[in-house]
């Protein structure tokens, strides 16, 4: 395959093979930090930049380092759309995200407050009554994909559907045969488009009040979006409203309960923390990658690059620059600067979900609290052993809860 054409396998790029490297690659984050922040990779002809001040500049400066690309670390197949929000560049990209900002606002998801905290109440109140409640299955797996499932205004009945097309749509690329992945990958976007375009048509006839519905009403360039352009626009939604959370409840009540014991009484203890812990884990254990390409040739990073050239810029480990977050390694709810993280972006292409990631996370953490005394782990759990296949991405998190005695408060 064409390096021009081949997606970029980030696993090949750091030698992280095993389970256990990929659920804690910090080590390997620290040595690149400190002895190749800039490092061209020969086998996947691309730069990587680890440095926290770097990755900044380089998510920040659209016009030296531009998302229009052949080449990408997404695992999404590329799709030839006008619509197309993550392959453009401001003033064109600007003016596409407007279409779909409305819905992410503060005053907005002000709106969708009440029916999250209801999503989140009756998945905690379901857990109190399981013998054996799991924090991915029954709560960081359901909720985010019921919320964005009733934002785009798609029926509840079909949230398992919802949920197939978009972890394999967006989990990464591992090694092994790319082109079959991709196979895999064009399938899935097929069946999901098959499955929302009548959705679409007959909500253009009868708009409800629902993000879908919205769209078929939003014009851009002097036209109506076409239903086809909704159904690309639905698709990028689900990474920005559904594995992002995921991830980050399941990645934070795992540091609770294996990494920082006692931080969830602490929680308890004084609320006003849950703010900092979402973000603390947002910086400690959410490791993310994006790329740009070069527009003209520059030493602007230290060495010498040529137009053209291919950057992937590790989140992750700028999350864990000392110069920026001094013991980088440990999670600490009380660091003032936790928010200064990258892993939702930066610059025009700042993750458009972010908002609702922050919410959902906020309102399933604060209705835990009101339900749970504790939670503890109900064996010991190698997390290597529970991750989807080639990700960061936990399958599972067993644990016991107790309830919490409410008249004693």
């Amino acid at each position: 395959m064409n390096s021009e054409q081949s997606s970029i396998v980030i696993h090949e790029i750091s030698k992280l093979q095993t389970p256990e490297q990929l659920w804690n690659p910090y080590e390997w984050y620290h040595d690149m930090l400190v002895n190749n922040p800039i490092y061209y990779d020969e086998k996947q002809n691309v730069w990587n930049v680890f440095r926290y001040d770097d990755v900044n500049m380089v998510l920040s400066d659209f016009k030296l380092f531009s998302s229009i690309r052949k080449r990408s670390v997404s695992p999404i197949p590329p799709v030839i759309t006008r619509v197309d929000i993550n392959s453009t560049d401001p003033p064109i990209q600007r003016d596409i995200r407007k279409l779909v900002s409305s819905a992410f606002t503060p005053r907005s998801l002000k709106e969708w407050e009440p029916r999250i905290r209801s999503v989140a109440k009756e998945l905690i109140d379901n857990m109190k009554q399981m013998n054996k409640p799991d924090i991915i299955r029954d709560l960081a797996v359901p909720l985010p994909v019921t919320v964005i499932s009733d934002l785009l205004g798609t029926p509840r009945q079909d949230l398992h559907y919802i949920k197939d097309w978009s972890d394999i749509l967006f989990f990464p690329n591992s090694e092994g045969n790319i082109m079959d992945q991709a196979e895999i990958k064009y399938r899935a976007m097929s069946e999901f488009n098959e499955y929302l375009l009548p959705i679409v048509k007959e909500k253009r006839q009868n708009p409800e009040q629902d993000i879908i519905s919205d769209l078929t009403l939003a014009s851009y360039e002097g036209t109506q979006l076409t239903d086809e352009e909704v159904v690309d626009f639905s698709l990028g939604l689900l990474a920005a409203g559904n594995e992002t959370t995921t991830n980050l409840l399941g990645n934070m009540f795992y540091t609770f309960a294996y990494e920082q014991q006692g931080t969830y009484q602490e929680i308890i203890s004084n609320r006003s923390l849950i703010s900092n812990a979402i973000e603390e884990t947002l910086r400690y254990r959410f490791p993310i990658t994006l790329d740009r390409v070069l527009t003209m040739d520059s030493d602007v990073l230290g060495v010498p690059m040529k137009k053209g050239d291919v950057i992937v810029v590790w989140l992750g480990a700028a999350n864990n620059d000392a110069e920026q977050f001094p013991e980088p390694n440990k999670f600490d709810i009380h660091r003032e600067n936790s928010n200064k993280h990258l892993s939702f972006g930066k610059g025009p292409h700042f993750c458009l979900g972010a908002p609702l990631a922050r919410l959902e996370a906020q309102i399933a953490l604060e209705s835990f609290v009101e339900t749970f005394a504790d939670f503890v782990p109900t064996e010991t759990f190698n997390p290597g052993l529970h991750l989807h296949k080639g990700t960061q991405n936990l399958l599972t998190l067993p644990v016991e809860l107790k309830i919490l005695d409410k008249s004693i408060i």
